[in-house]
C-alpha cells in the first residue's frame, strides 16, 4: 500500500511539474492571430510608408534536424515578431533562405529571413 501511494504521489508531482514549465508556451497570448500580416506587392492597395528593414538570422553548427522542415514557418513568424515590435500593420517582400559552410569537418549553416516593415497611412 505505501508503495502504491509514493507511484501516486511522484506521478501528481511530475505532472504538476510539467504543466508549470510548460505553461508559459500553452498559454500564450501571442499565438499568432494579432501579429501583422504578409502582403504581396499585389495586395498593397491603400498608401503605406516603409518602417524599415528587418533581417533575423539563425546559426546553427551541426545538423539542425528540428528545423529543416520548418525554415519557412521560422522565417515568418520571427519577422512578424520583429514587426510587431516596430509597430508595423503589415510585412511585405518576405524571404526566407539559408547556406551551409563546413568548418573543418562540423557543418554550419545560418538561416536568414528577412522582410520589410510597412505602416498604413
Amino acid at each position: 500500500m505505501i508503495f502504491h501511494s509514493r507511484i501516486l504521489t511522484s506521478a501528481v508531482l511530475a505532472i504538476l511539474f510539467t504543466a508549470c514549465i510548460s505553461g508559459c508556451a500553452i498559454f500564450n497570448p501571442h499565438a499568432g492571430s494579432d501579429l501583422p500580416p504578409l502582403l504581396s506587392q499585389d495586395e498593397l492597395i491603400r498608401p503605406y510608408v516603409k518602417l524599415g528593414r528587418i533581417q533575423v538570422t539563425r546559426e546553427t553548427y551541426g545538423s539542425d534536424y528540428s528545423l529543416t522542415p520548418d525554415i519557412r514557418a521560422w522565417g515568418v513568424a520571427a519577422v512578424r515578431h520583429e514587426a510587431e515590435k516596430m509597430g508595423a500593420d503589415a510585412v511585405m517582400l518576405l524571404e526566407v533562405d539559408g547556406r551551409t559552410t563546413v568548418y573543418g569537418v562540423i557543418p554550419s549553416t545560418e538561416y536568414r529571413a528577412t522582410g520589410i516593415a510597412i505602416k498604413f497611412k
